[in-house]
């Protein structure tokens, strides 16, 4: 039997000896020089229609996800592919995204799909089927993503997070509600006063409440709460007041977050917590750089033994 996916993700950084989670967000400019340059003969010769630009920067960006997780898979336990990153390439940009979550998943990893969903009724069901357990065609399940979890948006309540419940549930995967999030604007609506508490303590009560439908040894439940670095008394606020939620913490390295910082979302024993790092890793270089997956190998390191000593600190 698939162990609970709290149990499973906790088990796993702890063999790692790590928190840290490799972000995956390939951005055409950012990409080695070397890799580019194998594919931009089709991007410069796409003027007209028998062009194939979007094909050929997915293959770009495929290539180089796959080599990043190559590099981190010995040092990580975790790693987030940022959907939009991908979609930006079009159909070509889908079917890499598959691609590298399936490769990920073959190294090991446990794999975050970063698309942020949310609509209603079956339309969510439709968004839940193709994060876990495949779209159904004549009674035979087909896999699209297969993520081990998926980050969604709560703001149309609980009818809308519930086929990500089930289908999270079904096949023993995670679900990370977005509840207080990285971004310079993220107070205009989060930090509203509902009640005589700002709204994203509101949102957090409703993550907690079921999270704990489901808790596994380690006493997290399957539902876990995105939380930004960049706000470190409220993601401390937010710890306390979740004792048994898992946090996915973003925002740490290039927007600013500190690995102090990310420590404030960790339960006394170390656990429960995942710290993304996308930019500070996966561009830590200049695309001229030829030794770029050395460079990637140190950055991960550098940001592990940070948090390690933060946490333990």
């Amino acid at each position: 039997m698939t162990p609970h996916f709290a149990d499973r993700l906790t088990a796993a950084i702890q063999r790692k000896g790590t928190p840290l989670c490799v972000g995956l967000d390939p951005r055409w400019e950012q990409l080695p020089d070397e890799i580019r340059g194998r594919y931009q003969h089709p991007l410069a010769a796409a003027s007209g229609s028998k062009g194939r630009p979007l094909a050929a920067a997915s293959g770009a960006i495929r290539e180089f996800c796959l080599r990043v997780l190559d590099v981190v898979a010995p040092l990580v336990a975790v790693v987030k592919a940022q959907s939009a990153f991908f979609e930006a390439c079009g159909s070509w940009g889908l079917v890499s995204l598959k691609e590298v979550l399936q490769y990920a998943r073959g190294l090991g990893l446990i794999t975050i799909l970063d698309s942020k969903r949310n609509d209603i009724a079956s339309t969510a069901q439709a968004y839940a089927d193709a994060a876990f357990g495949g779209t159904l065609l004549d009674g035979v399940r087909q896999p699209v993503w297969d993520a081990d979890a998926i980050t969604v948006n709560p703001y149309l309540g609980r009818d809308s997070v519930e086929p990500f419940l089930a289908s999270a549930r079904k096949e023993q995967r995670g679900v990370f509600v977005l509840v207080r999030t990285s971004n310079p604007g993220a107070g205009l609506f989060q930090d509203l006063v509902c009640a005589g508490r700002p709204l994203y303590e509101h949102v957090g009560e409703a993550v907690a409440a079921w999270a704990k439908e489901n808790t596994g040894e380690f006493g997290l439940g399957d539902v876990g709460a995105v939380v930004g670095a960049t706000h470190p008394a409220e993601l401390a606020r937010l710890r306390g007041l979740l004792p048994n939620v898992l946090f996915l913490i973003p925002g740490y390295g290039a927007q600013g977050g500190s690995a102090a910082d990310s420590a404030a979302g960790f339960r006394p024993d170390g656990t429960g917590a995942i710290v993304n790092s996308s930019r500070g890793i996966t561009a830590c270089f200049k695309p001229t750089e030829p030794r770029w997956e050395a460079a990637i190998e140190t950055a991960t390191r550098q940001a592990g033994d940070a948090l390690a000593k933060a946490i333990i600190a």
